[in-house]
């Protein structure tokens, strides 16, 4: 089977993420491997995202290329949450939120035509279910920007959640997309929901670990720099959740 380059790199890069992925969820928040790996799949994600989208737009496959932008969306607005300091905002918290509410308007709009249409589900998935994230998530960026930034716990769940979506939507790209298209009688062998288990399967760590920082008193308050930094120093004591994963 011929791949185009661009191909091979948004397949190798997505390899990269899933296995980066595993780890930085399955690691000791904080650890060197947890940091390491959380890097790793930022990097393979963006690439992956990217690619998705410049192959979905020069495919004609304008659904792959929008779930590559929300991947994008959320990775990067994940990253922001933990790169700057508790109270701090920019271009990038309202640009965030500008998209996120476009976003979804638009979300609901082709939902309400899908369901008109009697095509009213994405890859078994309510497209209403999408449309409410994206709106979740549009609500959450307009709270960042008019609160001047974000605080504590609430940044560090922000962090969670957006690269535990971010790293879902991978996963599902590949269970059951890739893995469907490239072995199509797949389905004949293995029940439905035994494809659809492992993106479903990153949502139990996400909320897991929502749980934990929110309800408990394992974030300490104490930290309040910028929790992850592109130069690579550790984390302050006490907040190693707060590295990419």
């Amino acid at each position: 089977m011929h791949f185009p380059p661009e191909a091979l790199l948004h397949l190798s890069a997505g390899l990269i993420g899933l296995v980066s992925g595993v780890a930085a969820l399955f690691t000791r928040k904080g650890s060197h491997v947890h940091r390491l790996a959380g890097r790793l799949f930022l990097a393979a994600m963006l690439t992956t995202a990217g690619t998705g989208v410049y192959m979905g737009f020069a495919r004609g496959q304008i659904g792959n290329a929008i779930a590559g932008i929300m991947t994008l969306y959320l990775l990067i607005t994940g990253l922001a949450a933990v790169l700057r300091s508790e109270g701090k905002t920019g271009h990038i918290e309202f640009a965030a939120f500008l998209f996120a509410g476009s976003a979804a308007v638009a979300a609901f709009y082709f939902a309400i035509q899908a369901v008109q249409s009697g095509h009213a589900m994405l890859g078994g998935i309510p497209y209403f279910v999408f449309a409410s994230i994206i709106a979740l998530a549009a609500i959450l960026d307009f709270s960042v920007v008019v609160r001047g930034g974000i605080f504590g716990k609430q940044r560090i769940a922000r962090h969670l959640w957006r690269m535990h979506l971010g790293f879902a939507a991978a996963v599902g790209s590949f269970f059951p997309g890739q893995l469907h298209r490239l072995m199509p009688d797949l389905l004949k062998v293995k029940p439905f929901i035994v494809l659809f288990a492992p993106p479903f399967a990153v949502l139990g760590p996400m909320f897991f670990w929502l749980a934990i920082v929110l309800f408990t008193n394992w974030f300490n308050n104490a930290a309040r720099g910028p929790l992850w930094t592109v130069q690579g120093r550790d984390s302050p004591a006490g907040a190693g959740g707060a590295t990419p994963g």
